[in-house]
Order: C-alpha cells, then sequence, then structure tokens
C-alpha cells in the first residue's frame, strides 16, 4: 500500500509544479515570435485561433485567417501557443512508466510462502503481467489527457468587490 500511495505522489508532483507556475503576466507575451500559431481566449469565451503578430502593454495583435485583430489587454483571458502536439509522445511516456510502476505493485502483492513450489511462480507472473496492463492501459489515458499546448498568458481572474 506504501508503494502505491508512492508511486501517486510521485506522478502528481508534476501537476502542482505545473499548477504553480505564474502565467499572469503580460510580458510572457513579448517572447512570441510573429507568425507563431496562438489561440487566444477573450474575456467573454470567444476563441480566436490565428498566428501572433505583435504585442504592445495595451493589446495583442494576430491575424486571424485574412483579418488582422487587435484585441486589448482587459479583453484576453488567456493565450496559448499552439506549437506540434506531443500527446503520443505523453501517452508513451506515461503508459512506460505505468506499466512499470504496474508490474512492481503486482510483484510485489504476490508473495509465496513455499520457494519450492512451482505454481508460486506462475501466480507472481500473472499477478505481474496484470499489474503491468493496467498500469500501462492507465498510463496511456493519462498521458493522452495531459494538455499539450503550453499556455503562456492567463489572466488573473477578477477579485470580488466585498467592500460595502
Amino acid at each position: 500500500m506504501r508503494n502505491a500511495a508512492l508511486a501517486c505522489f510521485l506522478i502528481l508532483v508534476p501537476y502542482s509544479l505545473r499548477a504553480q507556475d505564474k502565467k499572469a503576466d503580460w510580458k510572457a507575451l513579448y517572447d512570441l515570435r510573429a507568425g507563431e500559431k496562438i489561440e487566444l481566449i477573450e474575456t467573454g469565451m470567444k476563441k480566436r485561433v490565428g498566428t501572433f503578430s505583435t504585442v504592445t502593454d495595451e493589446a495583442i495583435q494576430m491575424r486571424e485567417g485574412s483579418n488582422d485583430v487587435g484585441i486589448p489587454k482587459e479583453n484576453v483571458a488567456r493565450v496559448t501557443v499552439l506549437d506540434k502536439s506531443h500527446r503520443l509522445r505523453n501517452a508513451f511516456i506515461f503508459g512506460a512508466s505505468g506499466a512499470g510502476a504496474g508490474a512492481g505493485i503486482g510483484a510485489v502483492s504476490t508473495r509465496c510462502n513455499n520457494a519450492t513450489d512451482w505454481f508460486c511462480g506462475l501466480g507472481r507472473s500473472i499477478a505481474v503481467g496484470i499489474g503491468g496492463l493496467v498500469g500501462l492501459a492507465g498510463g496511456v489515458g493519462i498521458g493522452a489527457a495531459i494538455p499539450s499546448h503550453p499556455t503562456i498568458y492567463r489572466a488573473e481572474p477578477a477579485k470580488p468587490n466585498t467592500s460595502h
């Protein structure tokens, strides 16, 4: 049980580190290059997909189809770079690590009292195989579900006005 808890902890560490990223800095948009494909979500939840043109302290400029569009900073909720997707790579990495963890848990979970019994070794092999398959399936699912496009700017949520 302790090994399973440790495996879950190690899998969840990258998520906690990702959640701590500061993405509310408008200056991060200055690192974009003209022509990069981006997705911009406005505060009214309108989604725009196009290529980045320029950014100033007041607005971001992008090309959406054949139109140049300028969106004021206060109307931008999120900007995501739409580079090459890494979902397949993530699925392979998490699938392999899940299979290894599942096989390890399967090996540890089976106990043999009599080391000379051939059936004991067969039971452990089955447990390792099933654990590996379950871990593989879970890892592939988690890896494919992880968002692969980096969000470089996310506006801070509006704070409620509590003074009355």
